[in-house]
């Protein structure tokens, strides 16, 4: 049975800590591939204006376009929204039966997994693997949680999309690869 990754999220934009925790994903020789999940419509970020899905979109295929074993998707877009994690792994694991889903999750995402909707029937519908941050404490996620987590190496980049937004708006560096700033610039997203 093939064992698939699935990393999802806004993406807004894609940058060099999301290439790095996919490839820590890869690198750790559990999965056969990765799918990210392009998310139009997340619960947790309603409170503000996303850039464009097609944008969005495009720009995960310029970052992830030379990467083997590296899907792009954007079938949350064709689910009912609000986009839940539940929704689009129960959607998967009927549409292919075969497959062994693992839900990819950065460490931050481990820490607050208990307030995402319905987090314990996600639980049972498939295990999280994280990338780990070196030195990382797990005190304070529940046992339930961490029952149903795999660990992969990974080194961090101390980054974020949010962080990237504001840098642009005043002309800072950004970490996200040449391909993709062209595009942000060309498409002049995020006020160049």
């Amino acid at each position: 049975m093939k064992r698939i990754g699935i990393f999802g999220g806004s993406f807004d934009p894609v940058h060099n800590g999301h290439i790095e925790a996919v490839n820590s994903f890869l690198n750790s020789g559990l999965l056969d591939e990765i799918w990210i999940l392009l998310t139009p419509d997340p619960p947790h970020k309603r409170d503000r204006q996303l850039t464009e899905l097609e944008h969005r979109f495009n720009m995960l295929n310029i970052a992830f376009q030379e990467r083997e074993r590296v899907k792009i998707s954007d079938i949350e877009d064709d689910l009912p929204k609000p986009s839940y994690t539940l929704q689009t792994i129960r959607h998967l694991k009927q549409r292919y039966p075969d497959y062994i889903f693992f839900l990819c999750l950065g460490e931050d995402s481990l820490q607050s997994f208990h307030k995402w909707h319905k987090y314990q029937e996600i639980l049972k519908e498939c295990t999280l693997m994280v990338a780990e941050r070196p030195g990382s404490s797990h005190i304070k996620v529940d046992p339930q949680i961490m029952d149903k987590t795999i660990f992969v190496d990974h080194k961090s980049m101390d980054i974020s999309s949010s962080q990237i937004r504001v840098n642009s708006m005043h002309e800072q560096s950004l970490n996200v690869q040449d391909e993709v700033l062209n595009y942000i610039k060309k498409h002049n997203l995020y006020t160049f």
